[in-house]
């Protein structure tokens, strides 16, 4: 018999998993969905299967698939899990076996097992391919119209390391640039390069170690440079195998941000050093002759993980905020500026991704007029205008709380933020969730649609949007 869920902040409420796989034709829809809407809004997060062993993560949930399939004004919506070696294992055995972090900690008849990892945090659909992706496993492959499983994608056999969950697509040239931490086994500090051509050929890997091993989220890429950001939430085998942390913020080691020119090399790699903080997401990157300009949402403290010794960290320090990063190439020098753009809490920024890699003006993000950053679920949507230092904030309504949003463009050759916003809304007095439709150009509006669920999109992490013919 299965056991029950623990009382865990991660495991109730909005983040509390569902276990059902459902396909709902034809959504109640309050509004009307524009019809400009042609194609598929998946979204990725964990949904534990079994009651997890030990202290449970957030991160160390089952992958399971949402998506929002919308044709002539109408949208319906599927959800699967991933079906990956490890589910399939615990699905079979009828509970968990597998820990999330330390290896240490999973079931002895598990132990030493190769896995496909848990695919929990993006997708994305890239040369006809739909990968839901995590960071330290190659993808793993879906059909994009049934979202059944179909298997870890190596790129024709030329791929076998980690994939980061954010790979970047370059609008111009079509090309999919990634990269891998612990690219050298668990635990290193080495690092992998990888782009793959318009057409999903793997084209380019290379590697390097960086200053420490850490975990690397994220990273940014501008049409000219690749920026890898080292930031100090190191990872320890020592501290697995002592039962300490094996991720932990750690400040003494500073900050790390490599460059490396997108027509060199890794040996071209050039280090700029800053005082410590870390970032899950940047918003986008660009390069303007020798100044390379990041946006980010920064922490003064790594949120989710404890100091070295176990200690939590502090909350009022685990708040993101929208910061530029400046990098003066020309300058003899290894400093960077760092400029705070709002006090607002914001996290998992996105843009028109048709100005990914260029200088932009529209980003948007989830926001949290709330000082005490809540881990998950934000009470606003957000829209900054770089141009003018403007920034509207959706709120999502009362007792509701939202995740990451994403832009869709309302036409292939529309100006730069005219679409639509598309993001998951959890009501907790219905219990369930909705799709929000809002006017990217007018986000303070009332939504020009909600599609209501019978049941809650648990909060998840990454979604994408795939213009596939329904």
């Amino acid at each position: 018999m299965a056991k029950m869920f623990p009382d865990h902040p991660n495991l109730e409420g909005g983040f509390a998993p569902i276990h059902m796989e459902v396909d709902a034709p034809d959504l109640v829809v309050e509004g009307e969905i524009p019809k400009e809407l042609r194609g598929v809004f998946f979204r990725n997060g964990p949904n534990p299967q079994f009651s997890p062993r030990g202290d449970y993560h957030w991160f160390g949930g089952d992958g399971m698939i949402h998506g929002f399939y919308f044709s002539e004004g109408k949208v319906s919506y599927r959800n699967r899990y991933v079906k990956t070696v490890k589910w399939k294992k615990e699905k079979e055995e009828g509970r968990s076996l597998f820990a999330a972090f330390n290896p240490m900690d999973s079931d002895e008849s598990v132990m030493g097992m190769e896995t496909d990892g848990l695919a929990n945090t993006n997708i994305v659909y890239h040369a006809g391919k739909l990968l839901a992706l995590e960071e330290a496993h190659a993808p793993f492959e879906l059909d994009p119209l049934s979202l059944e499983s179909i298997g870890s994608h190596d790129f024709d056999g030329k791929f076998s390391g980690p994939m980061t969950a954010h790979p970047k697509i370059d609008p111009e040239t079509g090309e999919m640039l990634f990269f891998g931490y612990n690219a050298a086994g668990l635990i290193s500090e080495d690092m992998a390069f990888h782009v793959v051509d318009k057409d999903g050929t793997l084209v380019r890997s290379e590697t390097f170690k960086a200053p420490y091993a850490s975990m690397v989220h994220d990273f940014m890429v501008t049409r000219e440079h690749v920026i890898f950001p080292i930031m100090p939430l190191t990872g320890s085998l020592e501290r697995a195998m002592t039962g300490a942390p094996v991720y932990a913020w750690e400040p003494e080691k500073g900050v790390h941000i490599g460059i490396m020119p997108r027509n060199g090399s890794v040996k071209d790699l050039r280090w700029f050093k800053g005082d410590p903080s870390f970032v899950f997401h940047p918003m986008n990157a660009h390069t303007d002759n020798n100044i390379v300009t990041c946006d980010v949402c920064e922490f003064e403290q790594a949120p989710l993980f404890p100091w070295a010794d176990g200690t939590p960290g502090d909350p009022s320090k685990a708040v993101p905020r929208l910061t530029r990063w400046k990098f003066d190439l020309a300058a003899n020098t290894d400093e960077f500026k760092s400029e705070r753009l709002d006090d607002l809490a914001c996290e998992f920024p996105r843009l028109d991704e048709r100005f990914t890699a260029t200088n932009y003006r529209y980003g948007f993000f989830a926001a949290d007029n709330n000082p005490k950053f809540k881990v998950g679920g934000f009470n606003g949507i957000g829209r900054v205008d770089h141009e003018s230092g403007n920034t509207e904030i959706h709120d999502v309504g009362e007792a509701c709380a939202t995740n990451e949003p994403i832009f869709v463009p309302k036409s292939e050759d529309s100006s730069e933020g005219e679409g639509f916003v598309l993001a998951n809304v959890y009501d907790a007095n219905r219990k369930a969730s909705h799709l929000l439709v809002l006017d990217a150009q007018n986000v303070t509006a009332e939504p020009l649609a909600k599609a209501y669920l019978d049941h809650r999109v648990p909060f998840g992490f990454h979604g994408n949007w795939a213009p596939i013919a329904i």
